[in-house]
Parts: structure tokens; sequence; C-alpha cells
């Protein structure tokens, strides 16, 4: 991102708010395995065609997936595999800070575990 002037920056960020709502994400992790009408996708998804479709309207516009039209359906492809090793990144990422947050839990734990015994031997 260095260097890029204030009209890139709007693009980096437009594309990194398709990726912060969890039914576009679910969308994109649904077309990783393959191209989905939108009535797949909304089935698969729990939500309306219409609600699908809007999501699937903003991804197309940010240049994540692609539309293909055949007789009365629409379907969706990925357009932009890097996604998928962005997302990956990210989520391993998150990963890696959950573990060491339960970890740390667990050690906050067993001291207050082990606090605990030392204060119920005292007389």
């Amino acid at each position: 991102m260095e260097g890029l002037p204030p009209e890139a920056l709007e693009h980096v960020a437009a594309y990194f708010q398709a990726l912060s709502e969890p039914t576009r994400l679910q969308i994109l992790n649904l077309l990783r395995s393959g191209e989905r009408s939108v009535g797949e996708l909304a089935e698969q998804c729990g939500y309306t065609s219409a609600n699908i479709s809007r999501h699937l309207a903003f991804l197309t516009r940010q240049g994540l997936v692609e539309r293909e039209s055949r007789g009365t359906s629409v379907y969706y492809r990925i357009a932009d595999e890097s996604v998928y090793a962005l997302c990956d990144l990210v989520c391993g990422n998150i990963a890696r800070h959950l573990e060491r947050r339960a970890s740390g839990r667990q050690l906050f734990a067993r001291s207050a575990r082990q606090a605990a015994k030392a204060r119920a031997r005292r007389p």
C-alpha cells in the first residue's frame, strides 16, 4: 500500500469492505468448490435469492466474482483466486491469536486454582 494515492486506497478499502460481511465470506467459500447459481447459493446459505443477489452484485463490482447468464439462470464463479490466499492468511492469523488467548486463559485458570489450593491449606 505504500505510495498509493488516495484514489487507489479507496479501491483497496472497497475490496476489504467486500470481505467484511459474513454472508459474502460464506458465498466466497461456497464458490471455492465451483460455480453456483443464485438459487443454489441462497439455499446453501439459508437466505433469500434477493439477499444473495445483492451480495453477489457487490462482489461482482469489486471484481471478486464473475457472472454468466444461462437461459433463465445466472451462475457465479470466482474471478480472483487470490482472495483465498488472503482469506487463508487472515484465518490462520486469527486461529493463532485465539490459540494464544486460550493458552493464556488456561495458564490464568491454572494459576488461580493453585492459588486457591494454597489458600485452602493455610490454617
